[in-house]
């Protein structure tokens, strides 16, 4: 079965397998049961695609710092703000459920999150911004080949913007360039420093 495809020992690399075929919410939902004690493996749906991932730590280890410098930024400029970590945004009525990789409330909680960021290290992702839309999150994030793309909500459709619109005072080439320093202690020490000169 294809699924067997996706369990390997090795933590380096994510791989991502979309399934062939079309399945209907009750078919999802079954296989969604079965993986439900496969540590690792996340599953996508839209529109009847459905995409298995595995997550490696290279790609962890990117989330996790990128959700800990933001939330040193937040602290830094007192933003309010809630973390919902990488909670399933699901609706049957909307065609999709997904794992953002990070995401936060700015201010109050609201139905979704204000901001989501996700980690791609290997293709194949089934319509990055898509499944995004549905749930009208105003802000995402994409991590990809060592690079932060920002992507703002206008008109039912996202725009990539230079700056992000929830945050416009951040320094993402500070972010982008302390998420690949080697010293974690070293990078927080560079990110703070320049927040404080900004």
């Amino acid at each position: 079965m294809a699924i067997s495809l996706l369990v390997r020992s090795d933590t380096e690399q994510e791989q991502r397998l979309i399934m062939p075929g079309t399945y209907n919410w009750q078919q999802f939902e079954a296989l969604e049961a079965l993986l439900a004690d496969s540590p690792g493996v996340r599953i996508t749906y839209l529109d009847g695609a459905i995409e298995l991932m595995t997550v490696g730590e290279p790609h962890e280890l990117i989330k996790s710092l990128l959700g800990m410098f933001l939330e040193a930024y937040f602290i830094e400029m007192g933003i309010e703000f809630i973390p919902a970590g990488n909670a399933t945004r699901r609706s049957e009525a909307k065609g999709v459920s997904f794992e953002p990789d990070e995401s936060y409330y700015l201010g109050e909680q609201k139905a979704h999150p204000d901001l989501a960021i996700e980690v791609i290290l290997t293709s194949g992702n089934l319509q990055k911004l898509e499944k995004y839309r549905r749930f009208q999150i105003p802000e995402v994030w994409l991590w990809e080949n060592a690079q932060l793309t920002i992507y703002a909500l206008a008109n039912e459709t996202y725009q990539e913007v230079d700056r992000s619109q929830l945050l416009p005072e951040l320094d993402l080439a500070l972010l982008v360039r302390c998420v690949q320093m080697p010293s974690r202690l070293e990078a927080m020490r560079v990110f703070r420093d320049g927040l404080r000169h900004e």
